[in-house]
């Protein structure tokens, strides 16, 4: 956007942006990519990954995306707010032509991203670009105090995009001046109530002070920034032989709850399943070890993100907005799910295994964007 004059906080936000122009967004927390002919050394080297957000179907190619919507997870009613775009590069898009129920339309600047103002009323809000549809909720426009807390999670990956909850943020992305540790991050979206934020590059792992400033107010709160990273296979990979993978953690002492996946099963398979979830074992020398075995020789990749705790009371208003659009049958099933997510009797594991096993056998829709969004929820 060009303007003659620049407030303060569009210059903090352009110097921010231009740190970020040649940078590919990392989704994955880690990822490791080699080439494996047999006793050739493995080297660790970028690559960028662009994976769909929370709650992102596609009516072309499941899993495979031209662009992918970044929202804040929740936006108020009647209120301005920014979304972005990335291509698959896994970079920030322009010229993304974006629809949002139920008439608005508009394309995503030379930053990537896009100006919207929420419905006046409903409980999600759709917005849907080159084939892509994404779910968030819609929240009442209820008066935002500014006093409420930040809300951050205890732990956050140095290579992936977070967000901040609270109240009273400004729609406009750029009037969110957010630092961690006294250095600029960039805001990939906003809303009144939530930002999504991506860690600078100057960020490094270990306790960190995230701040916030608006033209009115003003928050903050601490966490913890983590790199994960993999070391070589050890011993070298060999067709047919067995082998471990470490992924290591920097910047905390924690145990933590990893996610990784196995990007290339025909190449070599991890001995627990390609999908697994590890707890690294805390303490200074912090880590987690993956049992893997070489299949054939070529280039192979992994990564890991972690995991985030289950949202229940999110996934309850994405599956009551799902059942008035499925079958009898299927709107009781919905009904009896997000029952299970209230109360004292949650079981947000067993509802989530049904959720996404649920979304994966639903034709690209409505109904499958909403169970999309529960799933990744949980």
């Amino acid at each position: 956007m060009r303007r003659s004059r620049k407030r303060p906080s569009d210059q903090v936000s352009e110097r921010c942006l231009a740190g970020f122009r040649n940078l590919p967004l990392f989704v994955g927390a880690a990822v490791l990519i080699a080439t494996s002919p047999a006793l050739a050394p493995f080297t660790r080297v970028p690559f960028a990954w662009a994976e769909p957000a929370r709650g992102q179907s596609s009516s072309t190619a499941p899993n495979i995306s031209a662009v992918t919507l970044v929202l804040p997870p929740e936006v108020i009613a009647g209120r301005p707010f920014t979304l972005a775009a990335l291509g698959p590069d896994g970079r920030l898009a322009p010229g993304v032509t974006v629809r949002l129920e139920p008439d608005q339309q508009v394309t995503t600047d030379q930053t990537g991203r896009a100006l919207f103002t929420a419905p006046a009323s409903g409980n999600v809000l759709f917005a849907r670009a080159s084939g892509i549809s994404v779910a968030v909720l819609l929240d009442p426009p209820l008066a935002l105090a500014t006093s409420l807390a930040l809300r951050v999670a205890p732990v956050l990956s140095l290579r992936d995009r977070f967000s901040l909850c609270g109240a009273a943020f400004d729609g406009r992305a750029d009037a969110n001046r957010v630092r961690i540790n006294g250095q600029p991050a960039l805001v990939l979206a906003a809303s009144s109530k939530c930002l999504v934020v991506l860690p600078g590059p100057k960020a490094t792992p270990g306790s960190a002070n995230v701040s916030i400033e608006t033209g009115t107010a003003q928050w903050a709160a601490t966490t913890e920034l983590v790199s994960l990273e993999f070391d070589s296979p050890n011993p070298p990979l060999l067709p047919d032989k067995q082998s471990q993978v470490r992924l290591r953690v920097r910047g905390s002492e924690q145990k933590l709850h990893i996610v990784v996946e196995n990007e290339s099963p025909g190449v070599l398979r991890f001995l627990r399943g390609d999908t697994q979830q590890v707890v690294t074992s805390g303490g200074p020398e912090n880590f987690a070890a993956l049992k893997v075995k070489a299949i054939r020789t070529g280039d192979f990749s992994f990564r890991a993100r972690l995991l985030t705790s289950p949202d229940a009371g999110a996934a309850r208003r994405y599956l009551d907005a799902a059942a008035p659009l499925a079958s009898p049958d299927l709107q009781s099933k919905l009904q009896r799910l997000a029952k299970r997510l209230s109360g004292s009797a949650r079981d947000s594991e067993g509802v989530r295994r049904t959720v996404c096993s649920l979304a994966a056998a639903t034709t690209p829709d409505d109904l499958r964007t909403l169970l999309d969004a529960a799933c990744a929820t949980l």
